[in-house]
């Protein structure tokens, strides 16, 4: 068995292990990222950011201040922009599960809505068709409670092993759902970071923290044009 095809086997099953520990509390959890500014200082920042996704955005094997949406505050407060980071990430996390969840997510005010989700679809090889109705649901009902939301959708992609045309159809739902939403889109979240020993944790998945400083990078190049 070649490296690559090892590499595919063990992020399969650690994202369905990350799945099977979705349930419960941790459904229902929403916290603020860490920030060393903001109400450290008894500021109310004036709007804020909800970050939605699985266990990439919830920050799984890394502390909660060392995840990529906690670095994201780091960067705004640190330009003063009055925005405030909620990590809604949840490990395990479905494009279905989502949906499900959204509606007690949208409880708050949302002003700008970070969207991370279909990477376990697509691991698991569930239906496409099902994971961009998924995900449209999940935009059409940010946009139905919050008109004037800034939406930004942050792409990703899945190994070869359910077969090329499915990998590429996977990769094409982020940008075609992009443009027919008119939303932004960071092509590929992991960029420069998936496949990398160096910036993963040992189960050669989820980001170590120099991982999430890259994945920070590459959301902050398209988010920061919306705020």
């Amino acid at each position: 068995m070649n490296k690559t095809v090892h590499l595919l086997y063990m992020l399969l099953g650690l994202l369905l292990f990350g799945c099977n520990n979705s349930d419960g509390n941790q459904r229902n959890v929403i916290s603020p990222a860490a920030s060393k500014n903001g109400a450290d200082e008894g500021r109310l920042p004036e709007k804020t950011i909800v970050f939605f996704g699985n266990s990439l955005t919830a920050g799984y094997g890394v502390d909660p201040s060392e995840a990529y949406p906690a670095l994201i505050q780091h960067m705004i407060d640190s330009l003063h922009l009055g925005y405030r980071v909620i990590n809604a990430g949840v490990s395990g996390e479905t494009s279905s599960g989502g949906e499900d969840r959204i509606d007690w997510i949208l409880k708050q005010k949302v002003d700008v809505f970070v969207l991370e989700l279909g990477g376990n679809d697509g691991l698991r090889g569930i239906p496409l068709t099902a994971t961009r109705k998924n995900l449209q649901a999940i935009l059409d009902k940010v946009r139905a409670k919050y008109p004037g939301v800034k939406i930004l959708l942050e792409g990703m992609q899945i190994p070869p092993n359910l077969g090329q045309a499915y990998a590429t159809t996977f990769k094409n739902i982020y940008p075609d759902l992009a443009a027919s939403n008119k939303i932004a889109l960071v092509p590929f979240l992991l960029q420069n970071v998936g496949g990398d020993p160096k910036l993963n944790q040992q189960d050669g998945i989820h980001p170590n923290v120099a991982g999430h400083q890259i994945v920070a990078q590459n959301v902050w190049q398209v988010l920061k044009t919306l705020l």
